[in-house]
């Protein structure tokens, strides 16, 4: 009988495990949350969804055009991944800090969604301590809105604005739309006010913890999975300081840009490669999804990038997304912002060829993994 009992345990674990019900940081995650989840694991297995973001909104000499997406200007498919961004949402601003109108986005979200698509969103909060934008770096922020802070109950007005837009992402048939948020992303550098240099480790895993249980438990939000998101990182200590624990995250990941001339292509595959290994260790130590959660080379000035240098080091890890940064497109005289190739760019033909294989998901794919259902 124990024997019995005990194979019936493992087989549970097992199942558990390969399903990832019930295994999301919020316990009581609408259905749509957990399958989607579930699903990201075995995705793993497959292939990487590939991500942009703005991608609806914006792209290189363009702006809300119906329908358009320069990904889908190259491949003949959008992305898989939509990403999103929620700045100044807490200012009551009727437009992000990149401009793009919220109500808007919210009709991209269900766009996305209803194609099957993942969405993510970030937050790039002005400081509650001084009101100037995320990088600013005074002293004290952090400490400022923890609870007992002289902040917190400014910081939780603004809780309570992101919580009325999660709840506000509805499908079609008023279920709610599961987004991947990844609050505090980059936590290890020091250029935005919750960064490494700004905040203590313990208070920064607070602020985790205090949100996410602000948004869940007070708000009842429940169509979200918290992303734990840094930038580069050297080893496995050093990318979990700021770990808030396993009960707060379903998604771990870190962002990554290219930088400098194509000489460094070498040098950028071999640290994407050993910083994918180690995070897809941590991944299955902790259950957890592991993702690109952002990534680049701005203006991709190297024709074969795509399929020369950034495949090369993706192709052989298990991760369920990448997601490359924004177009702005021409943002001065001196200044061009774009990730992926528009028409015409110099790797976009790369870009089409790096769509096609097998490994890499684009909107197609991703929609026939029915990412929403029921595993």
């Amino acid at each position: 009988m124990k024997k019995n009992i005990y194979c019936l345990y493992i087989v549970a674990c097992l199942l558990i495990y390969t399903t990832g019900i019930a295994q999301t940081a919020d316990k009581n995650a609408t259905k749509e949350t957990q399958h989607l989840f579930a699903n990201l694991k075995t995705l793993l297995n497959k292939g990487i969804m590939v991500g942009h973001q703005d991608d609806l909104a914006y792209g290189v000499g363009w702006k809300y055009e119906a329908g358009r997406s320069d990904i889908k200007d190259v491949t003949g498919e959008y992305p898989a991944v939509y990403g999103w961004e929620l700045g100044r949402l807490e200012i009551d601003s009727p437009v992000n800090l990149d401009g793009v109108p919220f109500d808007k986005m919210k009709q991209f979200i269900k766009e996305g969604y209803q194609r099957g698509g993942v969405i993510t969103i970030s937050w790039h909060l002005n400081s509650p301590l001084t009101g100037k934008p995320a990088w600013d770096p005074s002293p004290g922020t952090v400490a400022a809105i923890l609870p007992g802070g002289e902040k917190n109950n400014l910081y939780k007005s603004w809780l309570d604005k992101v919580a009325a837009f999660m709840l506000d992402l509805k499908g079609k048939n008023g279920e709610l739309i599961p987004v991947i948020f990844r609050p505090f992303h980059e936590l290890n550098g020091s250029w935005f006010w919750w960064g490494k240099n700004h905040c203590t480790p313990e208070q920064l895993i607070q602020l985790y913890r205090f949100t996410e249980t602000y948004l869940r438990d007070i708000k009842n939000v429940q169509n979200l999975l918290y992303a734990y998101n840094t930038d580069r990182f050297a080893t496995k200590e050093d990318y979990l300081e700021r770990y808030p624990g396993d009960d707060y995250v379903d998604v771990i990941g870190f962002d990554i840009y290219q930088k400098g001339d194509i000489l460094a292509n070498d040098k950028f595959i071999a640290e994407l490669d050993k910083s994918l290994s180690t995070l897809e260790k941590i991944a299955v130590s902790k259950n957890k999804i592991p993702a690109l959660t952002e990534f680049g080379y701005n203006t991709v000035p190297d024709a074969d990038w795509w399929t020369g240098v950034f495949n090369k080091a993706i192709e052989k890890h298990g991760i369920a997304y990448a997601l490359a940064w924004r177009n702005a497109g021409q943002k001065s005289t001196n200044e061009t912002e774009y990730y992926v190739p528009y028409k015409g760019q110099l790797s976009a033909e790369d870009f089409k060829k790096f769509s096609e294989l097998k490994k890499i998901f684009f909107e197609n794919k991703a929609r026939q993994q029915k990412l929403y259902g029921n595993p």
